[in-house]
């Protein structure tokens, strides 16, 4: 025991657990991208190599609380049709997750998120295409092999659930929920693989603690807010992490 905590650094800890309250405060307002914008700083903290298991860990550590204040704003229809494809996902991914690079399919995705600025009319907009239900499917499992890789897809799927009618605490609650599942299968297959040390198991643990407080105050901060003001967060955040996406993306190639 005294030999792990003289592995672990302090300072670490307690910036993971104030950059988690502090991400996901804001991701609560934005419809999700708190994992997306720790990624370069945990990057740079702790390497690309072990980045998405920590991120992946902290927030399926704050998804428990999350799902307990949005309980009664959870679309269970759209559930039921991502989670089944988003779990097989992520244990695929799980597997390939040191063999396989998606640099390209990065870039891809972050140009789609930085042109929601122009398909929403910044925020004008309450739709841009039509979604059906059946879309979730295909949906859970491509946004779930990207987000094990790199640690987070969150923003992704909001164009998709703000074109089928979700927003606001409908938006958070529902992803919340998927999200779970998801991160079960995400930290299962990490761990199942040997890619989640006892170090970054303790990393990962504060990032979600912190993530935890930042969803109750997010919370109070959404009531407040209007359909609009929700609708334009939710664009900056989608913007930012396609920046951060294509930047990753090319800086790896």
């Amino acid at each position: 025991m005294f030999e792990l905590i003289a592995d672990i650094a302090p300072e670490l800890v307690i910036l993971f657990f104030f950059l988690g309250m502090g991400t996901f405060t804001l991701s609560t307002i934005s419809g999700g991208g708190g994992a997306m914008m720790q990624i370069p700083i945990l990057n740079f903290l702790i390497g690309t190599s072990q980045t998405a298991p920590v991120i992946n860990l902290g927030a399926l550590v704050s998804r428990p609380s999350r799902i307990i204040i949005f309980w009664n704003n959870i679309v269970w229809k759209v559930f039921w049709y991502y989670v089944p494809s988003a779990i097989t996902g992520a244990v695929i991914a799980g597997y390939l997750f040191s063999e396989v690079k998606i640099v390209w399919i990065q870039i891809l995705v972050g140009l789609f998120l930085v042109s929601t600025i122009f398909q929403y009319r910044f925020g004008k907009a309450s739709r841009s295409f039509p979604v059906k239900t059946w879309y979730f499917i295909p949906l859970g499992f491509i946004i779930s092999v990207i987000g094990t890789f790199t640690g987070g897809m969150g923003p992704i799927l909001n164009p998709f659930l703000l074109n089928a009618g979700i927003d606001k605490e409908e938006l958070v609650g529902t992803k919340a929920a998927q999200s779970l599942f998801l991160g079960l299968a995400q930290v299962g297959s990490y761990t199942f693989f040997g890619l989640l040390t006892k170090e970054l198991w303790i990393y990962g643990i504060a990032l979600g603690l912190g993530a935890t407080i930042g969803n109750l105050i997010g919370k109070k901060l959404l009531s407040r807010m209007s359909k609009l003001s929700f609708r334009r967060w939710v664009i900056v955040i989608m913007v930012i992490s396609g920046l951060v996406l294509i930047v990753k993306g090319v800086s790896d190639l």
